[in-house]
């Protein structure tokens, strides 16, 4: 009720949530129940600077200032009161990339986010010293590149985090991450929730000759567990978060965390056996795992729960992005037309078109690489939409085609997980902007991964959500409650799920579609040398 959330957000008892993400920054207030009670967004896009990815540091924060006074606003339509006090913060993001900063406080170089590919030298050395697969996007895959290119601002890091690590740092003054985005900086210990103390020696070892001042542990943030207190919001970090001062310091925070966590606890997919699948701009799915694997693989990165289990992640660059460019194409004929456009009917359409294509998509091919896609082995992307003269060329076939490969590299590496690992799993859940049109996203992902999938009303709350949840959990956790059952018991208990299982013939016909795709890969690789 409208006045049991007012009187939440003026006893200072709400609790809030921020997420960056890749295309939008997101803050979701919830309530002692746990549930959204008013929102906020602002719209960002990352930018291509002297060949890498990055969002700029004025972009961040104002970012951020845009998306709290977005949330001020609607608290104030809805419930006629102010934000002044709050139970609790937490604050996540896009996991990975590079943010190193000098004693000043100052970036050293532009935010390197998880897009760039430009670290394949330093994550095949670093693979070989730890014996453990090292993503091309995380921070150790940065650092060292930055120091095979003889980057000079290196000698002068202080302190690497992520961007999650940032806001929280300039929201509190601490120097903190959860573990779970702790462990896309560098390889965690999962008994010690903290960076692998190995790794770190022979990292050290490898560098010792450079000279630099500093040692790894020096300029690495601490790791945290879920449900660890992590600071407090401050009054110079209040007054950047709500520039017009109505919001008062002492707020505690939990630790921050990636996108990747977020999404697990949105999803209630932290215990063993579990599993999720966020699809959006990015997409990634996450396994937690019973046991470890027999073997690294480049495929698969090993990360870690909010609490600190073990998670084979397939993480992909490109999801949907080309496949909006797509219905935005789309958008531009139907207002040329003098036809009044339902950006959200039209998404529905084309999609629920998708579901009437053939199985196979008539022999129509796409590839979606806005960016590099390391998992296809490419450092660049190039989108390309291909067909034969003898291929059934329709609109249910083309949007069909498009969503096979929203979702066709996640494929190639959940193989190696179910076909040669044969982990197993009870529950995978989705949740992003794949499933918001109800069934066809579900179905398609269904079809990919020859698996039941699942989708929570709660779906489209996503890791600002999460993230919310995480802050909450800090009470529970002080009392010795686990994460675990926190969302089974607290949050998520009575809460249905749709389920669809997979089509025989829509499963056989993404397999086909997947032969087709991997045999034309040269196709791509040949785009991206001849389109400069």
């Amino acid at each position: 009720m409208a006045s049991d959330a007012k009187s939440t957000i003026e006893g200072g008892r709400a609790v809030l949530g921020i997420e960056f993400g890749s295309t939008r920054i997101k803050a979701v207030l919830i309530d002692e129940h746990d549930a959204p009670i008013a929102q906020g967004a602002h719209e960002w896009e990352n930018q291509l600077v002297d060949g890498l990815w990055t969002y700029s540091i004025d972009a961040i924060i104002s970012g951020m200032q845009a998306c709290y006074a977005d949330l001020r606003r609607d608290v104030s339509e809805r419930y006629g009161v102010e934000i002044e006090r709050l139970a609790a913060i937490g604050v996540s993001a896009m996991m990975h990339g590079y943010m190193p900063f000098g004693a000043d406080g100052s970036i050293l170089v532009p935010f390197r986010t998880w897009r760039n590919t430009n670290t394949g030298r330093a994550a095949a050395e670093l693979s070989a010293l730890f014996s453990y697969n090292i993503p091309l996007r995380w921070s150790i895959s940065h650092l060292y590149q930055a120091i095979l290119d003889g980057e000079t601002h290196v000698g002068d890091i202080t302190f690497l985090t992520t961007l999650a690590g940032y806001i929280h740092w300039q929201l509190t003054g601490r120097k903190v991450l959860g573990v779970g985005d702790a462990s896309g900086m560098l390889p965690v210990d999962p008994a010690t929730k903290d960076y692998d103390r190995a790794m770190v020696e022979a990292f050290d070892a490898l560098v010792a000759p450079k000279g630099y001042s500093w040692r790894l542990s020096d300029i690495l943030p601490e790791s945290l567990p879920a449900g660890a207190e992590a600071g407090t919001l401050t009054p110079e970090g209040a007054r950047l978060l709500d520039p017009s001062g109505r919001l008062q310091p002492g707020v505690p925070f939990c630790p921050p965390e990636g996108d990747a966590g977020t999404g697990m606890v949105a999803t209630n997919a932290v215990l063993p056996r579990t599993g999720n699948v966020s699809a959006g701009t990015s997409s990634f799915s996450m396994i937690v795992l019973e046991h470890n694997l027999s073997r690294p693989y480049e495929m698969i990165d090993m990360v870690t729960t909010p609490d600190g289990n073990p998670v084979a992640m397939v993480h992909c660059n490109n999801c949907t992005s080309d496949l909006n460019a797509w219905v935005g194409l789309f958008k531009e004929y139907q207002q040329m037309l003098g036809v009044p456009v339902d950006i959200n009917e039209l998404f529905g359409r084309l999609y629920g078109c998708a579901l009437e294509g053939d199985a196979d998509c008539g022999g129509l091919l796409a590839y979606n690489f806005i960016s590099g896609e390391p998992v296809a082995g490419l450092t660049e992307g190039r989108p390309l939409f291909a067909r034969t003269a003898s291929s059934r060329f329709s609109l249910a076939n083309f949007m069909r085609a498009h969503l096979y490969a929203s979702v066709a590299v996640l494929k190639l590496g959940n193989d190696v997980l179910f076909n040669q690992e044969h982990v197993e799993v009870d529950r995978i859940t989705g949740h992003g902007g794949l499933f918001k049109t109800p069934r066809v996203g579900q179905s398609i992902l269904a079809a990919a991964l020859n698996s039941p999938i699942s989708v929570m009303s709660t779906a489209g709350e996503g890791g600002a959500w999460g993230i919310a949840l995480l802050a909450a959990y800090m009470k529970p956790a002080a009392e010795g409650i686990s994460l675990p059952d926190f969302l089974a018991d607290t949050v998520f208990a009575g809460q249905t799920a749709v389920e669809i299982a997979p089509d025989a013939n829509a499963v056989a016909g993404f397999d086909a579609y997947l032969s087709r795709y991997t045999a034309a890969l040269p196709i791509e690789h040949a785009a991206v040398e001849c389109m400069k």
